[in-house]
């Protein structure tokens, strides 16, 4: 149940006018780090960032280690790719010197917040709303800033540590860390807001507003570039930007985060899915439900937060029994379900290829028939038991907000490019067909 936290109509043209005004210096400089790979001694504009992220094999969650405060502490965070900024847990063990709550009448605050300003009574904070998504549960907490470090990338290897002094973010209570992954202090946001993680980035080394994620389904950490390519992967020295497929990205009108305000739009990533097809044959289902009505529910989602893919209950049901039928006429016997997935199978009648368990691939046909996102069983299946392989899909139920949820395990081993200048997306498929992984950036630092 989504429940509106005020009813403001008025314009939010000032958001523009304060992101003009805010002034992101940066620094290339360091201190209080221990052993950084490298420090820049001079001013330093870096075209791109990395920030290594890993996947908790209990929560299933894709975690990364902001580096914050004075002195600088690594805060572990969860990835939230439709997140609305970066928040963190100030109650416990927050300690830096250079710590600031923006007030209400700032530029800060103006960027920060949706259409009005939230405001304390004596207008002395700004007041935001920061959501766990995983959970669904939201509070509110003071807009805070603080310093930030990064590491610079040219898109093959890690560069100098450079510094974000004045980092935008909400702290947030203690109790919004439940759900979680173990050790975590809040989670980073990538979403379509002023102060996201990208948005912030971008603003301060003025490089174009692109973001890539790369997922790993393993131990070895993945990445997210801030900023445009080169994207390099070992073994290969090519850049995979430049072969990506591309989609337009649709602004969902009405926000999907369990708190917000009337007329605010979603921060959430969506695609536009046409069609599914799996092994070439088109999957009866109702496409109005593909589509986002003025209530903003339907439409597909990319989501970091959701381990697998979740489907309205008419799709789920139409996806399965296709995908079903074709392995069927593989001679591969359906068994019992394995909670919480309901399409499962004996595998030892499926076969092993480069791009994962040999099960039929499943099309999400896009703005054309001739672009679509392939899905191989690398992405579509999950093994639960030693003969057991189950569709990594479950039933989202009647009426979601969202009728197709993209959620992580679909998204690991591929590339995918967020070009928020330009609206779209870019996506690579499987890069198991290309003989590389996620896990392949090459953390060795050069300087």
């Amino acid at each position: 149940m989504r429940a509106d936290i005020g009813t403001y109509k008025r314009s939010c043209s000032g958001q523009n006018e304060a992101m003009n005004r805010i002034n992101f210096p940066f620094s290339g400089q360091h201190s209080h780090m221990g052993n950084p790979p490298s420090i820049a001694q001079t001013t330093f504009r870096p075209k791109a960032l990395v920030l290594p992220v890993s996947k908790d094999p209990s929560s299933l969650q894709y975690l990364a280690q902001i580096n914050q405060r004075t002195p600088l502490v690594p805060v572990e965070v969860t990835l939230d790719l439709g997140g609305q900024y970066l928040w963190v847990d100030c109650q416990q063990g927050y300690v830096s010197s250079s710590k600031k709550n923006p007030s209400c009448n700032t530029a800060q605050c103006s960027l920060a917040v949706y259409r009005l300003k939230t405001c304390t009574f004596d207008k002395k904070f700004c007041v935001l709303s920061p959501d766990n998504t995983a959970t669904r549960t939201g509070t509110s907490d003071y807009l805070t800033q603080d310093v930030v470090s990064i590491q610079s990338t040219d898109g093959s290897n890690p560069g100098r540590v450079v510094s974000v002094p004045n980092f935008l973010f909400s702290c947030a209570p203690t109790f919004i860390l439940q759900g979680l992954a173990k050790g975590v202090k809040g989670m980073a946001g990538l979403g379509r807001t002023k102060i996201s993680l990208p948005s912030q980035f971008s603003a301060a080394f003025s490089f174009p507003r692109k973001f890539a994620i790369c997922l790993t389904s393993s131990n070895a950490k993945g990445v997210v570039i801030f900023g445009d390519g080169p994207y390099v992967l070992l073994p290969h020295a090519d850049d995979l930007s430049q072969s990506l497929i591309y989609t337009p990205l649709i602004l969902n009108p009405v926000s999907t985060a369990s708190g917000y305000f009337e007329g605010e739009p979603s921060t959430d990533y969506f695609i536009g899915v046409k069609s599914i097809k799996i092994n070439e044959n088109v999957v009866p289902l109702n496409a109005s439900l593909l589509s986002i009505n003025r209530e903003g529910y339907g439409g597909t989602k990319i989501s970091t937060v959701n381990a697998y893919t979740v489907m309205e209950t008419t799709i789920y049901n139409a996806v399965t029994d296709s995908f079903v039928r074709e392995l069927a006429k593989a001679n591969v016997p359906r068994v019992a379900s394995v909670a919480p997935f309901g399409a499962c199978f004996n595998s030892k009648n499926i076969g092993s290829t480069r791009v994962g368990p040999a099960v039929p691939q499943i099309d999400l046909v896009l703005q054309s028939k001739n672009v679509y996102w392939r899905i191989f069983g690398a992405n579509s299946m999950v093994q639960v038991k030693d003969d057991v392989l189950c569709l990594r899909f479950v039933d989202g139920g009647v009426n979601p907000t969202t009728s197709i949820v993209i959620g992580g395990h679909q998204l690991e081993d591929n590339l995918l490019q967020f070009d928020l200048a330009a609206s779209r997306l870019g996506f690579s498929s499987s890069l198991l067909f290309r003989q590389t992984t996620c896990a392949n950036f090459n953390f060795t630092s050069t300087s």
